[in-house]
This record gives structure tokens, sequence and C-alpha cells, in this order.
């Protein structure tokens, strides 16, 4: 085999990650990944991750002591939420309006679960109406949403599917993927019994962590399973052990994402949710306005679209692969294309934590403006 030689050091191009993620990170988050390693069952790590687990919880707005990042990505949060509370032959019931709430059913389904689909359009959200209908013809253990449908940019209200799970007998699961940190989230407030999310958007973390929450019942239905979780390195039995005061070993966590994790969150307690959740909404606001300027528009439905992920139309006539490929080539801005019935319809634009600033969004318009001629 001939040598392929040795590659000079990479170096990647300076970005601005106006795409679904992710989002670029403070400063101080990649400053963080370059302190010194310690082992992850050290003292001063173990401190560390109690830290976390205490920010994370203010971030989440609940009071779950098994709130903590799962060492993987956002879509293993999912898994990990659905393999503990679904045995083989259980039932849920899941809202699908976008690429993520299919995702949820697919991975119920490997799990062995029936599957009840609540269809919305994509774009628009989960009504409870529809919800309700499907309840009335079976018995869940489950019911899951999509907060904040990343595909699409739309924001389901879950307050009262949150009910209507309780009501009937069923646990409650939220995907705050793209939402956590960007707009408000409120686990204990709205009865979420389990929820998942990822370290890479509104966060700004890098991505590679997972932080998940699960309530008292949720837990008391993962303990006393009758079957083991198919999935060993996401059984939360072990991880309540490993992430709890025992800490049992379990894995060797990633120890600079979890400095990086540390370092972002702190930042959002520094800045508080509450002025958080205003920075985005005027980022958003400031962007929508500017698109009008353009002649262009956000499609998502009109009092539902997520501030921090914008789905903005592609113009009659606009080579809509070409304007992403100059965006990126002569202005250094990735935006997202569409996925599913919306690809080549709209640009996915992400204005999340650290991005989402009048000056990301006036370096985007601009650049747009030049790219639409």
């Amino acid at each position: 085999m001939s040598n392929p030689g040795i590659p000079a050091a990479f170096s990647p191009p300076d970005r601005l990650l106006l795409g679904p993620g992710p989002s670029n990170a403070a400063p101080s988050v990649l400053k963080a990944m370059q302190r010194p390693l310690v082992g992850h069952l050290d003292p001063t790590f173990i401190g560390m991750m109690e830290e976390i687990k205490s920010m994370l919880r203010h971030v989440f707005q609940t009071e779950n002591e098994m709130t903590f990042p799962v060492s993987a990505t956002g879509s293993a949060g999912m898994e990990a939420c659905f393999v503990n509370l679904l045995e083989p032959g259980d039932e849920v019931v899941i809202g699908v309006n976008g690429v993520f709430g299919a995702r949820m059913c697919d991975v119920a389904e490997r799990c062995g679960a029936t599957v009840n689909r609540v269809e919305a359009e994509w774009g628009t959200i989960i009504e409870p109406s529809t919800i309700a209908a499907a309840l009335e013809g079976c018995q869940p253990k489950l019911v899951a949403v999509v907060h904040a449908e990343t595909s699409t940019g739309a924001l389901t209200p879950v307050e009262e599917i949150s009910r209507l799970a309780h009501d009937a007998g069923a646990l409650f699961l939220l995907d705050t993927v793209t939402s956590l940190g960007g707009c408000p989230v409120a686990i204990d407030a709205w009865q979420v019994d389990a929820a998942y999310s990822g370290s890479q958007k509104c966060l700004s973390c890098p991505p590679g962590l997972a932080p998940v929450s699960f309530s008292p019942r949720a837990m008391n239905v993962l303990t006393n399973r009758k079957t083991k979780v198919q999935s060993w390195y996401l059984d939360v039995n072990f991880l309540a052990s490993y992430w709890g005061s025992e800490r049992v070993y379990h894995h060797t966590a990633p120890i600079t994402m979890n400095y990086a994790l540390h370092e972002a969150l702190r930042l959002v307690l520094e800045e508080g949710l509450e002025a958080r959740w205003t920075r985005h909404r005027q980022a958003h606001e400031t962007l929508k306005a500017g698109l009008a300027k353009l002649g262009l528009s956000i499609i998502s439905q009109e009092g539902h679209q997520l501030w921090q992920l914008n789905a903005v139309g592609v113009p009659d006539g606009a080579d809509e692969a070409g304007v992403r490929a100059r965006l990126l080539s002569d202005f250094g801005i990735e935006v997202g294309p569409g996925l599913g019935p919306m690809k080549g319809k709209i640009w996915r634009v992400g204005l999340m934590g650290h991005n989402a600033t009048p000056a990301n969004v006036k370096r985007f318009l601009d650049a747009l403006g030049q790219c639409l001629g």
C-alpha cells in the first residue's frame, strides 16, 4: 500500500453558522475546551458534574434530580428517552409535523412499540384536538411531540397536549433540541415527564452532548420495567448511578465537552433566561422585517414561528442551492436547505444562542440581497 503522506494540520475556515445547527460557540466556550484534562472520576470533575446538573435544571426549569447530559449527540437523547420508557407491545401517540416527529416514530417502532401517528402539515403545529382524537382510540403509555420542529420552523404549544396525555394515563415526552435556551421551556410547569435536547443549538456549545431530564414519574416507570432497556449504553438505570451520588463507573465521559457545556450554561445563567429569550425574539423580528424589504417571508404558521429557526420561502425563479452555495463561498455564511416536502422551497436560517444578534442578522440580509440581485 502506498504511503499517502502526512497531511497538513487541519485549519477550518471561519464561518458564520446560520443554519439549523451547530451554531457558533462563544469564544470562552471554545477556550474552556483547551483546559487540562482530568480523569472523569477526578473529584474536581465530579464537582463540575454537579454544577452542570444544577445549571441544566435551571435552564430546563425543573426540579428533576435526574437531569444530566448524555455523552452523545441530541439524537441519542431522543433514543435514550424512548428506549428507557418503552417496552415491546407498548402503545404510543406521536405528533408528526416534520423530520424529527417522523424520527421519533422510527425510534419508537424499533423499541417494539405500536405507534399512532398524529400528522400535521409541515410548517404547522400539532393541534391538541388531533391528539385528543387519537387518544380516544387507544391507551398509550407515552405521548410525544417536538416542541420546536427544526425542519420547518414551527413552535408547538404543549401545555394542553401534556394535560391530555396525563388525563389518558400516559407519560408526556418533549423534544426540546432547538427550543432549550432560545425560548421558554418549562418542564415542571408543563408537567413534562421526559425531555431531551442538544448542546449545539441555542446553548451555543459544540455538538456532542444531549441534556435530558426525567421526572420522578418517568423514573418510576423505567426502574420498574419488565424487560431490560434495549440499549446498555443509554440505560438510565445505569446512568443514574453514574450521575448520582454513587458515581458508579459506566463510561468515560467526554471531559472537554463537559468543560464546554459548563461554560455555555454558565453564560446562559449570566445573561438570564428571560433576557436570552428576548434577544432571540428580537433577532427573529429584525430578520422578519428585513426579509419583508426584500420581498421575502417566513412560511411557517403565523403566530407559531420559531424565533431561533426561520423557514424563509425561496422566491420564484431563485436558485435555492445556488444561493446557499454563494452565501458560503462569497460571504462565509452557512444556511440550511429544506428537507422532505420543503426541499428546494425554503432556506432554514438559524439565529441560535451566541449568533442571535442584530449584527449577524444585518450581515445575512446584506449577503442575501446581493445573492438575489
